[in-house]
């Protein structure tokens, strides 16, 4: 079994860095495929965001879903479609985002194939953070309560590393889960013991806890959107010094990459992604662990790559889990966050058995 810092790391030729492309034809061949293939992911998720307005407990016509928007009237498939439909899209759009990007750079970050943030206790550290402000303070405004959320995902984040850290064997992938889910679980337990005081609360928020796009309006996304944006950006730009530190923290050192100035940067990004996403969905599973796997395996290691590729195709995921949630109990719905655990678990289970990270 190869060592954990060995896990995950792209192949590089000694003394080149992992995000040196191809030269020549071939790398301009490559970068045109790769270049067309994030168009077409693009592609995929206008697509499924026109099906998550389309569709739901009661599906509306698309040219009825244009009218609403080039001759907007008083009907209500109008109005279900500009104040209830859009905003959730929208709102599926940025936590998708949030929530892949996060995954993927806590993957490459801690060359741990098995980081994810709901797996790891960072999402339950941010939900307990939200559960303190609104179950304890009385705080009812996303732009509020969204820095507790902040505030319980930084503290989850160093938690769970210290924990996953302890002992000879250091930040085996493994043991890093099992932290993450231990630390998660308690967290989980405290939201529950805090719900339990306050049944008004618990009623409000138990939705909410599951993981869901439902009940939030414009507004919400207007507040939380600039946290969102700004963790995007932040991990966008953190694709070269990733790539460099895959070669281990001497080689990345050498190479020019100011290794503690990413390593923050990097958990100030994953805070914020994970934060506003936890503050306005809940609590979701499984997409920053499966879908940067499934990214990886089509475009390589290259995080300049990777990155994009999942900002686009991770919110298709979770926009389609939705939509199946909406469709397959009509005239109620599934949760997302259940349908996201429902995909992403299997996806666990394969990932663990494939690398034989499961025999401690």
């Amino acid at each position: 079994m190869r060592p954990a810092h060995q896990i995950e790391s792209p192949p590089a030729m000694p003394g080149r860095p992992a995000e040196s492309p191809p030269t020549g034809a071939t790398g301009r061949g490559r970068t045109a495929v790769l270049t067309a293939g994030l168009v077409a992911a693009l592609g995929v998720l206008v697509l499924v965001a026109l099906a998550s307005v389309a569709l739901g407990a009661r599906s509306v016509p698309l040219s009825t879903v244009i009218d609403a928007f080039l001759a907007p009237g008083a009907s209500s498939d109008h109005t279900v479609i500009r104040e209830l439909r859009v905003p959730r899209t929208l709102l599926g759009i940025g936590v998708g985002a949030a929530l892949g990007l996060a995954g993927a750079i806590m993957q490459s970050l801690t060359r741990n194939p098995l980081a994810d943030p709901g797996l790891l206790g960072v999402n339950q550290g941010a939900a307990l953070g939200v559960t303190v402000a609104l179950a304890l303070l009385g705080l009812s405004d996303p732009a509020v309560y969204v820095w507790f959320a902040f505030g319980g995902a930084a503290v989850a984040s160093v938690l769970v590393y210290a924990l996953g850290s302890a002992g000879r064997s250091g930040s085996a992938p493994v043991r890093l889960a099992l932290a993450g889910v231990a630390v998660g679980m308690a967290l989980t337990a405290a939201c529950s013991a805090l719900l339990r005081i306050d049944a008004k609360t618990f009623d409000r928020m138990r939705f909410w806890l599951t993981g869901s796009l439902a009940g939030q309006d414009a507004a919400t996304l207007v507040r939380l959107a600039p946290f969102m944006v700004a963790g995007i950006v932040i991990g966008l730009l953190l694709a070269r010094p990733l790539n460099l530190l895959s070669l281990g923290d001497d080689t990345g050192r050498a190479l020019g990459v100011a290794v503690g100035r990413t390593r923050l940067l990097a958990g100030v990004a994953v805070t914020l992604l994970c934060g506003s996403a936890t503050a306005a969905a809940g609590p979701l599973w499984f997409v920053g662990l499966a879908v940067p796997h499934a990214v990886r395996a089509v475009v390589g290691g290259d995080q300049r790559w990777v990155l994009p590729y999942t900002v686009l195709t991770a919110p298709a995921l979770l926009l389609a889990a939705d939509v199946v949630g909406r469709l397959i109990a009509r005239p109620g719905e599934v949760q997302v966050g259940i349908m996201c655990a429902l995909l992403g678990a299997p996806v666990f289970i394969l990932m663990a058995r494939r690398r034989r990270l499961a025999a401690l």
